[in-house]
């Protein structure tokens, strides 16, 4: 499913069309059919991944406990456990990445994750990089490298490539010629 799409088709729709389809979304969120076919698909000490969307991102998760509504986890990375709705779990691993709209203005919140590499300029116009931390309603919370924390509005963030990463790339490219 092609969200980024769907997103922009759903830009025209009024309140309440947005209501009516939420209507029936959650309808669907909680067709006791849908729930067994993907509890029956899941197992204790099974590795998945769910949706955190205060994250906007995938997290890496080990099944703890399928329960009759919900499945509790631990995650890989921080070792915290969650009791999640069926629906947060991704077993078809499913692309969650949203591209920013064509001519958009800094990074779109719904096109950030929590550690996304980011930059903007501060209050003299100097380039200041970073990785985001959090995702405020109005702006991200960007970590510093020397570790101060700045609120900077979506519009004025842009996008960097990990250095250490891209060269790491570059090596392996070489190789290959």
């Amino acid at each position: 499913m092609d969200f980024s799409s769907i997103l922009q088709a759903l830009n025209s729709a009024s309140l309440f069309d947005l209501h009516r389809l939420n209507c029936a979304i959650n309808d669907q969120l909680n067709n006791p059919k849908r729930i067994a076919l993907l509890r029956s698909q899941l197992h204790v000490g099974q590795t998945v991944s769910w949706f955190d969307p205060q994250a906007n991102a995938l997290i890496d998760a080990v099944v703890l406990k399928v329960q009759v509504s919900r499945c509790l986890v631990r995650n890989i990375g921080d070792q915290k456990s969650w009791n999640l709705p069926f629906y947060y779990i991704n077993l078809q691993n499913i692309d969650v990445d949203i591209a920013p709209p064509e001519g958009a203005i800094g990074i779109p919140k719904i096109s950030l994750k929590v550690g996304d590499k980011v930059g903007f300029k501060d209050r003299e116009l100097n380039e200041v990089f970073g990785e985001v931390i959090r995702l405020n309603p109005k702006r991200a919370t960007v970590l510093l490298n020397n570790g101060k924390k700045w609120l900077v509005p979506y519009s004025q963030l842009f996008s960097v490539i990990d250095g250490e990463a891209a060269e790491a790339q570059a090596v392996v490219q070489l190789d290959w010629l």
